[in-house]
């Protein structure tokens, strides 16, 4: 019986096509973030354009063998994560700290 996947040619095909998903779907966020009606919608679309930057990351870091980009990843998410509370609590409450 044959493998449906067979060795590193496809890891290499899954890995460009999750970055491709990636780009396009980074894509569809930034409109949503310049057209989106209301202040949280462009919170979350923000929220995941940096999620997307996240993955992008992770994902280059295996394609490319290079471990810092792991490190990057892990960063821009701290980042993303802060940011998107301090958002969160503007929006909600006109102020971040009381």
């Amino acid at each position: 019986m044959a493998d449906p996947l067979p060795g590193p040619v496809s890891l290499e095909l899954l890995l460009t096509a999750a970055l491709a998903l990636s780009a396009l779907l980074t894509l569809v966020a930034s409109y949503r973030v310049i057209v989106g009606p209301t202040t949280p919608d462009r919170v979350v679309a923000l929220d995941t354009i940096g999620t997307n930057v996240v993955a992008v990351a992770v994902v280059y870091a295996m394609a490319s063998g290079r471990g810092y980009f792991l490190d990057v990843g892990l960063v821009l998410a701290i980042i993303g994560f802060i940011s998107t509370v301090t958002v969160a609590r503007y929006v909600t409450e006109g102020d971040i700290v009381e």
